[in-house]
């Protein structure tokens, strides 16, 4: 498996609370070799990893989830790493 860690800043926390529950996790979750997905806040920082079945299905999702970024979250970093373990 490997994940996708995508970094942000949130301008409008309410409103890119809305936008990511109507729209970004019913996108991802139905991405090819979509496992488990996870986004987290602290003020205005945001932390996500997306977990996808194999490199390919995350790098891939990896472009579309740059694309696809609400208004008012700006993009810090993303980067795709293999999971080397779960529970």
């Amino acid at each position: 498996m490997h994940a996708i860690v995508v970094r942000v800043n949130i301008d409008d926390p309410e409103a890119a609370t809305a936008r990511l529950r109507a729209d970004v996790v019913p996108s991802v979750s139905q991405a090819p070799g979509f496992v488990a997905g996870y986004w987290t806040r602290k003020d205005s920082s945001g932390l996500s990893m997306l977990v996808f079945e194999s490199e390919e299905a995350a790098t891939n999702a990896e472009a579309r989830v740059r694309a696809n970024v609400p208004d008012g979250v700006n993009v810090e970093s993303t980067e795709v790493r293999e999971v080397v373990a779960n529970a």
